[in-house]
């Protein structure tokens, strides 16, 4: 696969741009003045119409995924790993010669390219943390461009319902980066941001070379020392790093941590002064979050105090631990939770206050399934209380040729008794609807599936119209 410097001046053709990792980067390019189209399998299904209708206000061209959008050499066809070679789109362009570039290879160039590339990696928490850093360097008049994989509900506004990319004139270009498919090794960020190293898609081993070599390869690193695996690498550095924890020894350190039922509180340690800080978002790990946020906006030169106040602002990122509303005395929760750390994160927040959970976690994929399995039992078992409940439907299948030689059915007979299969996906919810009870939190979880969302939705209207019956 061919790679060249990205052109404004050639066309480009997304083939999945409803993708949560290529819909930003179709819109950055398109605010720059590329010309730019796409198709996606969902918009052939008719879902997801809003999203592909605020495409389209961009003046992004959107075609049926059947080849016809690719008709010429000039342009540069840009995939997904998750695009088979078989697709229309796919064949279409071997066929007239376009020049194609991964999702990844288009999304470095534009990194790299820039004046001061910031990346943020890890297994856990990296979309908020992006988010984070996009929101100290708006607020404070850095005009940065932000490449997210997740909506930024900050920047949400009636003319960009989906603001998962920010394009701004300013130096900073500030993107997650992936490790799930090695393409972490084509970033040279110039300040890196470290939040964790744990098991998600790759072997620990092939995760401690990916994060080693990018933060080896940055000339400022931002880590998370309160991670024994990142505090690891953190000795293995030539250059020392600036170190951030919760409740630990660091350059950026969280003490008195004072939780709310949707924020939380603390005071945050820089060179001996401790600053009152208060979250609009709740929970532990996005303490952590912010303290990587913080440090990498001081690497990129903005005052601890301006950092400060900025983050305190900050709303969070749509399908991150997201209240989609309360009826009938019950909270239906939106999260973007798939890896056991993540998971583990937001039930645990959710169980410093009281009430049963209901949790409905759909996996994101046989493949991911198949790794984390053992993992995912043993985090639901020591994490979900005795009276909470747990409904699997089947995971995640947009097509293809995956494997599924572990299901949902496997991974409830590991976790036992607070776990139920319910295979189809709208009788899991219902489910947990009817079982529902005033002072239960319900928790929507999955990836790579944005009718999650929907879903979550559709629970609450459920919930609501039971309890206006009485």
């Amino acid at each position: 696969m061919q790679s060249a410097k990205p052109h404004v001046s050639r066309p480009y053709f997304f083939v999945g741009i409803g993708g949560s990792g290529m819909m930003p980067l179709a819109m950055i390019l398109a605010a720059r003045g590329a010309r730019v189209a796409g198709s996606d399998r969902a918009l052939d299904q008719a879902r997801l119409p809003a999203k592909f209708a605020a495409l389209r206000a961009l003046g992004i061209d959107l075609f049926a995924q059947d080849g016809s959008g690719v008709t010429s050499p000039e342009q540069i066809v840009v995939a997904s790993a998750a695009i088979e070679a078989t697709v229309a789109d796919i064949v279409a362009a071997e066929a007239v010669g376009a020049q194609r570039l991964s999702r990844a290879q288009l999304l470095a160039e534009l990194f790299n390219a820039s004046t001061l590339p910031i990346g943020v990696a890890g297994t856990s928490g990296k979309s908020t943390v992006t988010g984070m850093i996009g929101w100290i360097l708006h607020a404070c008049h850095r005009d940065p461009t932000v490449m997210n994989g997740a909506v930024m509900k900050n920047f949400v506004a009636p003319q960009a319902p989906f603001a998962s990319a920010l394009v701004g004139a300013g130096d900073a270009f500030v993107s997650e980066v992936d490790e799930s498919d090695g393409s972490i090794a084509l970033y040279r960020p110039k300040i890196a941001v470290l939040n964790n190293v744990s098991l998600d898609h790759k072997s620990l081993d092939e995760l401690r070379m990916l994060f080693g070599d990018f933060a080896r390869g940055a000339e400022t690193v931002i880590l998370n020392i309160g991670d024994a695996e990142t505090a690891a690498l953190a000795a293995s550095l030539a250059t020392p790093p600036i170190t951030f924890a919760v409740e630990g020894a660091a350059d950026l350190v969280a003490k008195n941590l004072v939780p709310e039922p949707f924020a939380i509180s603390f005071d945050l340690v820089a060179d001996g002064v401790r600053h009152p800080v208060r979250l609009a978002v709740p929970g532990r790990h996005n303490v952590s979050n912010a303290l990587a946020a913080i440090g990498a906006a001081r690497a990129a030169g903005v005052p601890l105090a301006e950092a400060i106040e900025a983050i305190e602002g900050f709303v969070g990122l749509k399908r991150r631990f997201e209240l989609v509303g309360e009826a009938g005395g019950v909270s239906v929760i939106d999260d973007f939770g798939h890896n056991p750390d993540k998971i583990a994160a937001t039930l645990d927040t959710l169980h410093a206050f009281p009430g049963r959970l209901l949790v409905l976690f759909q996996p994101h994929g046989y493949g991911p399934l198949k790794v984390m399995r053992h993992e995912l039992a043993a985090m639901f078992r020591e994490t979900l209380a005795a009276e909470d409940l747990l409904v699997l439907p089947d995971p995640v299948y947009q097509g293809g040729t995956v494997t599924r030689a572990v299901t949902s059915a496997d991974l409830v007979a590991d976790i036992g008794g607070r776990a139920r299969h319910i295979p189809d996906r709208a009788e899991a919810a219902a489910a947990l609807v009817a079982d529902a009870r005033a002072g239960d939190r319900i928790v929507v979880m999955g990836a790579r599936d944005d009718t999650l969302s929907q879903l979550a939705a559709d629970m609450l209207t459920q919930i609501a119209a039971r309890a206006a019956a009485g």
